[in-house]
């Protein structure tokens, strides 16, 4: 998409960290942004921030789980700016810790939110982005937590793995259909992935008392959570920047951190050097045909 002046975009987790930064990124490029998003409160702040820059926003509250409301959500974007061309699987959890001390409400929650609800954008918003014929592009939020397994973060980077691979298929499924995607890959943000516990259901283990998804009305200190970003890491609008150019260039693999460069190549040479023997020709054209070549 060398384009993004009148388009529109659709962000989910849109209302604060990567998520706003996208917006205030693609709005500045030209897009009408829909900023999505599970925390009342804080997606009503980001509306009116947004508004100021100038932008054309429509904010929802929107639990990226939630299948039925997802198309109402698709269905309320198209009815205000007509047709959306951009997609961005932002929405993401965290659940911190080994595996032998994680619960299946853990599991369940994070894998629902981070897998789960890139699996509902995608299959919610393809007959739209396939349908208007004026080309699209998909960004979905993974993690170098996709290229590479991390001490501690067995849940987050089992969704994470899950996305690049989703993204890498939905790549292959969409390069005829004017469907451009890409997969994004940082690694740590400046955002309150840390506090991401906020928002979790109280059926899924949160607290009841603080739960966006149960209440549908978020405290001021869920809000401030929110805004307590960790003083280290790269800042989301930076990253966003990289986004806007990739999504320009059409670039796949969106990788913000080189600190990690040596350590995904270290693990991709073991992949490679795990291959035994000789391979058959006719095989190996058989699978080449099933994967779209880097």
């Amino acid at each position: 998409m060398t384009s993004i002046k009148d388009r529109t975009a659709f962000i989910t987790g849109g209302a604060s960290g990567i998520g706003l930064a996208l917006a205030e990124v693609f709005a500045g490029a030209g897009a009408s942004v829909v900023i999505a998003d599970v925390e009342a409160l804080a997606l009503e702040r980001a509306e009116l921030h947004l508004q100021a820059q100038g932008a054309s926003v429509l904010a929802l509250q929107l639990d990226v789980t939630d299948r039925a409301a997802f198309a109402a959500a698709r269905e309320a974007a198209i009815e205000r700016f007509g047709a959306v061309h951009l997609l961005f699987n932002n929405a993401g959890v965290n659940v911190p810790g080994p595996l032998d001390q994680v619960s299946y409400d853990d599991w369940d929650w994070v894998m629902g939110v981070n897998l789960g609800g890139v699996v509902n954008g995608v299959t919610t918003f393809l007959p739209e982005l396939i349908r208007h014929g004026d080309g699209a592009h998909i960004v979905n939020t993974a993690s170098v937590g996709g290229l590479v397994g991390m001490r501690g973060l067995g849940i987050y980077n089992a969704s994470k793995f899950g996305v690049v691979g989703l993204s890498e298929a939905l790549r292959a499924d969409m390069m005829t259909h004017g469907v451009g995607v890409s997969v994004l890959c940082p690694g740590v943000v400046a955002t309150a992935l840390t506090t991401s516990e906020r928002n979790r259901p109280a059926a899924l283990g949160g607290d009841a008392g603080s739960q966006a998804s149960t209440t549908d009305q978020p405290s001021e200190q869920t809000s401030e959570q929110a805004d307590a970003a960790p003083a280290a890491g790269m800042s989301p609008l930076s990253l966003a920047l990289l986004v806007l150019e990739a999504v320009e260039a059409d670039q796949f693999f969106i990788s913000s951190h080189p600190e990690f460069r040596s350590l995904v190549a270290q693990r991709n040479d073991a992949v490679i050097a795990s291959f035994g023997g000789s391979a058959d020709p006719d095989a190996v054209a058989a699978m080449s045909a099933l994967i779209e070549p880097f």
